[in-house]
């Protein structure tokens, strides 16, 4: 993030830059520099003392000088060596507007402060009712029961907006899962008793999957002529009929893809930036880096969010649920390799974040730790009705998706996820009056030395999920870096997936319906079913050598596997709505049922469920919820080892071929910053043991000192009597503004660079505002000067943030930054407790980028 300053380095007879110790003449200078700024005869412009970088008897760092060089330069050359990056050099010496650091479109919150804020809330609120008195009439044993009301209500807060999100959620799922159904079905034909309704509904008699039905439906009108859920194969179809179908299925695709696209592009988004007031600086850009909320999965920015980073308030808003289910519809019923699942939880987070506008405690603006906390709950209710597993929905907000994850939110998530599965039950969107999803029932068992074919079936996944990352990765980068995709409309690739999934697909009666009905017909059990003549699947199976074997069944199988890897892999990351969860269980159960031909003795159902859950596994490395999940879509608790065996091995083959999931990838792409503690400390581990003095990655803390330029315009010097002119917090606001991070703040010291106090650039904004309200208008205001001790920029100031010395490892500020939510660390000296540096988490995480 670009930072304003009056030139790219101080002038030298500045003390800021150096390695030695300030001698007495230049305390005495700085020092009577300061009293003549506090009497306002001096500009506000100040250098502090210098407490950037250690003292050269603790480096032991000795500097060869060039020829015609002063000592200063070499201090200077030894400071940007240790404190800063390659690429921040280059801005110091060739941009006015000096450091820049990454996400500068992004705000943190303080996880630690707003705990505090809550409790201070609360007994507030209670000392107000202990000490109101009862009115007239009022007996004070009926104020203490309104006092118990109102704290019992205080603390139900939590479980009623947990009730409201898992109703909202479902009601808006049961929409969604319907539409997908007739949309879907439109691509074939329609019904002619209504246009509204699927084949299913518009055939009641009949409710088999969608892959080969025998029997006529009247009601049922077909755009190319050909029965509905024909019983005979392709092959045996009139060429031109044939062509026909397969015609009007792209074109209606096609038509679908376009919808979604639109509507993505409605919801087309900014991310805030800083607004630049400085005159005197070079005019930043107003607005951030563009942003489509409704596009993909929104588990990678929900994920970021609930790390404790602040995105466009709209990416929650209402607009945005209602795009997100629209587009969800129409990209589902294109046919493309993604689903809605990963949409639901984008949903129920927005249902979640609107129930908070309800209750006041948990409103962004009034705590964004308590907001977060209900986010957490209500992205559980977006998987419980996605799959019917409630359980699986509060394991998959833990293990998945939340940062911060109590008990009590725990017990939360599990209200939640009851009322979301008890009303999409209710409700009914299968019509199969059941919540379990893809129900199975194989009625046998399977032996011992099965677990090498579900171990195999776990490499496999592994091995699957390993490449879709990195292909997925490297086609994000490449394709859409082209120049022609650039100047072109992000609905133009999303036509061109379209097109060509569609082509790929159609001639494969496996992968041809939308993933959930594709899962649904991989896991019958033919020789259980009832009906083997019916399902296209089962025919196939049952073919005889005399009838042409299963070569061609086999090649389908295999085919089908390849074409959703490649599919999925140009799919996932296009602007509209879209999950990797069903096209990666749809995958595996391809593959799984094509190895389980070769199992004798036993269903290749299994295998085909068995499969699911390990391609999932590669890509998504979920492990714990995914085995609950799976057990409760299948409704199969027998078969939970052979779930966690396949899951452990492709997490452990997927981990060795990338090191990320498909949701941290997603956050690299779309470049969201998040913190994961666990791959930070496995990145400074790594650290060489034996660095390079100049290389800046010694695995301490003097490593995130930022440069002396950033950390002049972040100090303010309080004074002896803690009073600053309004005029140089103005200044000192207009160039942090200038510099762009939004979540910066000025460290408050004394003449001793002894720290006082941290005041946040927002707060310290606001308090100005307050202050201009309250001017007297007679009263100059450029030299009216604030009180930092009492009054009202005293009520924002930190008078107690955490610190920690320049010789600290690094794993301090990792786990600090992690574990207790901080906003801002302070880096000071270790004999002399001065400060040397404010460490906030972007410079954290760009530091740890640095160490890839």
């Amino acid at each position: 993030m670009a930072e304003s300053i009056a030139s790219p380095l101080p002038d030298e007879s500045s003390p800021l830059i150096t390695n030695r110790r300030p001698t007495h003449a230049s305390r005495a200078s700085h020092q009577s520099r300061r009293s003549s700024h506090l009497s306002g005869r001096t500009s506000a412009h100040y250098s502090p003392l210098p407490f950037n970088s250690p003292t050269s008897e603790n480096n032991q760092h000795e500097h060869i000088l060039e020829p015609g060089a002063t000592p200063y330069d070499a201090d200077v050359e030894s400071l940007i060596s240790s404190a800063i990056s390659k690429d921040e050099r280059a801005l110091m010496h060739n941009s006015v507007l000096g450091e820049r650091l990454p996400y500068n479109d992004y705000t943190t919150i303080d996880w630690l402060h707003d705990l505090v804020k809550d409790n201070v809330r609360h007994r507030r609120q209670r000392r107000t009712g202990l000490h109101h008195a009862p009115g007239p009439g009022s007996s004070a044993r009926l104020h203490r029961v309104r006092i118990q009301l109102w704290e019992g209500w205080d603390a139900a807060q939590g479980w009623v907006a947990a009730a409201l999100i898992g109703i909202i959620t479902a009601c808006v799922a049961f929409v969604v899962d319907i539409s997908v159904v007739t949309v879907a079905d439109w691509k074939e034909g329609y019904c002619d008793r209504s246009i509204w309704l699927n084949r299913r509904d518009c055939c009641p008699a009949d409710k088999s999957p969608s892959l080969g039905v025998s029997g006529t439906c009247d009601a049922w009108v077909s755009w190319s002529g050909i029965p509905p859920w024909s019983s005979i194969d392709d092959d045996d179809l009139d060429l031109i009929l044939y062509t026909k179908a397969y015609a009007i299925y792209v074109l209606f695709a096609l038509l679908f893809g376009l919808i979604a696209g639109l509507v993505t592009l409605t919801t087309k988004t900014n991310l805030p930036s800083a607004n630049n007031d400085n005159t005197d600086a070079p005019k930043m850009q107003e607005k951030g880096k563009v942003m489509y909320p409704t596009s993909g999965s929104g588990i990678p920015e929900i994920k970021t969010i609930l790390s404790g980073f602040v995105i466009s308030p709209s990416f929650l808003s209402l607009s945005v649920l209602l795009t997100k289910a629209i587009g969800a519809t129409f990209a589902v019923s294109t046919g493309m390799c993604l689903g809605k699942e990963g949409p639901f939880v984008h949903i129920s987070a927005c249902v979640g974040s609107l129930i908070s506008k309800i209750f006041p405690k948990y409103r962004s603006k009034s705590n964004s730790a308590k907001y977060r906390q209900l986010l957490s709950v209500a992205c559980s209710a977006g998987l419980s009705v996605a799959f019917g597993a409630p359980i699986g929905g509060v394991l998959f907000s833990y293990e998945e998706i939340s940062t911060y994850f109590p008990r009590r939110v725990m017990w939360r998530s599990f209200l939640c996820s009851l009322f979301a599965a008890m009303v999409i039950k209710a409700l009914n969107p299968t019509g199969t009056g059941k919540l379990v999803l893809f129900e199975t029932n194989y009625g046998v068992d399977y032996q011992a030395g099965h677990y090498l074919v579900f171990w195999a079936l776990g490499v496999a996944g592994g091995v699957y999920g390993g490449i879709f990352c990195k292909a997925n990765f490297l086609w994000s980068k490449w394709f859409r870096g082209l120049p022609f995709m650039k100047r072109s409309s992000p609905v133009f690739e999303v036509l061109l997936v379209v097109f060509f999934t569609a082509v790929l697909q159609f001639p494969n009666r496996l992968i041809r319906q939308t993933g959930d009905i594709v899962m649904e017909e991989l896991l019958v059990d033919c020789a259980h079913t009832g009906d083997q003549k019916t399902s296209w699947l089962c025919r196939q199976e049952g073919r005889t050598e005399e009838e042409g074997g299963k070569g061609l069944y086999y090649a389908w199988l295999i085919s089908g596997t390849l074409v959703k890897l490649l599919l999925t892999i140009i799919t996932f990351g296009c602007k509209v709505p879209s999950g990797i969860i069903i096209p990666s269980l749809d995958a595996g159960a391809l593959f799984g049922r094509m190895v389980g031909q070769l199992v004798p003795g036993i269903s290749p159902g299994i295998f085909a469920m068995v499969g699911s859950a390990a391609f999932l596994a590669g890509v998504s490395r979920m492990t714990v919820s995914l085995a609950v999940i799976m057990f409760e879509l299948t409704g199969e608790v027998n078969f939970i080892p052979p779930f966690m065996v396949a899951i452990l091995t492709a997490k452990w083959v997927a981990d060795a071929i990338s090191a990320d999931g498909v949701y941290d990838l997603a956050q690299h792409l779309l470049g969201h910053p998040f913190l994961d503690s666990e791959h930070a400390l496995d990145k400074v581990r790594k650290l060489d043991p034996d660095p390079d003095p100049g290389s800046g990655h010694k695995g301490i803390m003097e490593d995130l000192i930022p440069p002396a330029n950033t950390m002049e315009e972040i100090t303010l010097f309080t004074g002896p009597d803690y009073r600053v002119r309004k005029a140089t917090l103005r200044e000192k606001l207009a160039r942090l503004r200038a510099r762009g991070l939004m979540d910066a703040g000025l460290v408050l010291v004394n003449e001793a660079c002894i720290c006082h106090g941290y005041l946040p650039e927002a707060e310290l904004e606001f308090a100005l505002e307050v202050l201009d309200e309250t001017r007297d208008e007679e009263e100059d205001d450029d030299q009216e000067e604030v009180d930092l001790w009492e009054g009202v920029v005293s009520e924002f100031v930190d008078r107690s943030p955490l610190t920690v010395t320049a010789k600290a490892p690094v794993e301090y500020a990792v786990e600090m930054f992690g574990k207790l939510g901080l906003r801002y660390l302070i880096i000071v000296e270790e004999e002399t407790a001065r400060v040397m540096g404010v460490v906030i988490k972007k410079r954290l995480l760009s530091y740890l980028d640095e160490l890839q």
